[in-house]
Parts: C-alpha cells; sequence; structure tokens
C-alpha cells in the first residue's frame, strides 16, 4: 500500500524530482502508518497481495477464455434451430472459505455466457444454466481450483 500511496503522488504532481519524491516517501508513509494503527492494515497483508497478483492475473486470463468459449457455445445455440436447449438450475456447495472468493466465483460465472448465479446464501450456490452442458462440472471447475489455491496462499 505504501507502494501504491508513493505512486499516487508522482503521478499527481506530474513530474519527479528530488523534493518531491522526498515528501511523497514521508507522506506515504505517514498514511500507511495511519492505515496500519486505525483501518487494522498490516505489512503481511501488502504481501499477500504482491504474492496473489500473479494468481489474480492468470485468473483474469482463464475467465476471459472461458468467456470466449461459452459465447461460442451460446452462439451455437442461437444459429442452431433443432438444438432444443435444456435449461437448469444447479445447486451446489463450494469449500470456498472467505466471503470474498465465494463472490468472485459467483460474479465470474455470471459473467460467463450462458449462466447466471440466481442466489449465494454461505456456501450454497444457485446457478441457472442456458443447457445442461453449461452445468456439468461447475462444482469443480477451474474458477473453484484457482480461488482455493488464492485462498492457500498465506
Amino acid at each position: 500500500m505504501f507502494l501504491a500511496f508513493l505512486l499516487l503522488w508522482i503521478i499527481f504532481n506530474g513530474k519527479i524530482t528530488l523534493e518531491i519524491l522526498a515528501i511523497g516517501i514521508v507522506l506515504s508513509g505517514a498514511l500507511f502508518v495511519f492505515c496500519c494503527k486505525f483501518l487494522h492494515y498490516s505489512v503481511n497483508k501488502d504481501l499477500r497481495m504482491y504474492r496473489l497478483v500473479p494468481m489474480a492475473c492468470q485468473y483474469v486470463i482463464i475467465l476471459i477464455i472461458e468467456i470466449l468459449k461459452a459465447n461460442r457455445q451460446v452462439l451455437y445455440f442461437i444459429t442452431t434451430p433443432r438444438y432444443q436447449v435444456e435449461p437448469q438450475i444447479v445447486h451446489f456447495t463450494s469449500g470456498l472459505k472467505s466471503e470474498f472468493a465465494r463472490v468472485v466465483l459467483a460474479n465470474s460465472i455470471t459473467l460467463t455466457p450462458g449462466t447466471i448465479t440466481v442466489n449465494l446464501e454461505g456456501n450454497e450456490f444457485y446457478v441457472h444454466c442456458l443447457d445442461k452442458e453449461f452445468a456439468e462440472g461447475m462444482e469443480q471447475s477451474i474458477f473453484v481450483e484457482l480461488l482455493e489455491k488464492m485462498e492457500a496462499i498465506e
């Protein structure tokens, strides 16, 4: 977070001089100490965040690939008039521990065409799928695996 504060300071100033950098380091340090003391932030959270960046990038890339694949499948459903879709609602329980990870999973499911998270209560997911193909293996998808790996990082 200290680096984010310093980077914002430099961007808002529009140039880098020794004086701007020195003042930025002092102000960023003071703001970071304030966040640690009053907002219950810690250096460990920063370190964990830096360790999660590569996995988060991997997650976004896989999400984009899955969105493109689902778009292709939905387009096939639309352009093939004799194919009868079989919509269904799937219920599954997730082993994800944090609420943040569960919400990210629910949003990832909803962003993927052909599926929408209807309800999320605790670890229980209810997902409407356009066709039974979309419902297969949802509880052990690549999204769940990556989020479990990200939760395991300490």
